[in-house]
């Protein structure tokens, strides 16, 4: 929808971003999320832990995120703060590169006749256990300064969520931990 906006439209949107940024307010409205349980294919839907949460969000502020996630990647590539390891999520990069690197290390070390120890992490609720402050904290020892750090503290401050199954919605939760699933930060956030 955003992409048939106008040009007078698209301008007036971006003085909202530039307000936003500049002026380091976050509307609140945008720290609302109604969350859509989703049921796991093959699982028991009687078990609560089998659904995956949806969670659904102002598209301006997903736009938003987008933009500020762009400069962010650039800015952490630039200053080396991602591991020569993490490939997941990065541009020119992938996952296999991984698998690629394990088989070789498979290879020389059967080749070699030694040893090889490979330890694997599955990183269980990651999105839940992530120390918010922690980010702002690598962050600033990173050397950002300024807005972004502002902009992330308010995106994350006082996220508010209610939970919606077919026309019925939730009391409103609070999260006080953890970051936004679904959120192109997050995942960002979750490599440093």
């Amino acid at each position: 929808m955003l992409k048939h906006l106008n040009s007078n439209s698209l301008q007036a949107l971006l003085k909202l971003y530039n307000r936003i940024w500049n002026e380091k307010v976050f509307p609140t409205s945008w720290q609302r999320a109604i969350v859509i349980p989703i049921a796991k294919p093959g699982k028991d839907p009687q078990d609560a832990g089998n659904y995956r949460p949806i969670a659904l969000t102002s598209c301006l502020c997903k736009l938003m995120e987008r933009m500020v996630n762009a400069r962010l990647v650039y800015c952490l590539e630039e200053k080396g703060a991602f591991s020569p390891f993490q490939s997941g999520f990065r541009h020119h990069r992938s996952t296999i590169d991984n698998i690629l690197l394990l088989e070789t290390s498979i290879r020389k070390a059967f080749v070699r006749n030694q040893h090889l120890v490979s330890i694997c992490f599955d990183m269980e609720k990651a999105y839940d256990r992530t120390w918010r402050y922690g980010i702002l904290k690598d962050l600033y020892h990173l050397g950002f300064r300024g807005n972004l750090p502002v902009f992330i503290q308010n995106f994350l401050k006082t996220r508010v969520f209610q939970v919606r199954v077919g026309s019925t919605v939730s009391r409103d939760f609070y999260q006080r931990e953890g970051v936004p699933k679904g959120s192109v930060l997050s995942v960002v956030w979750l490599c440093l």
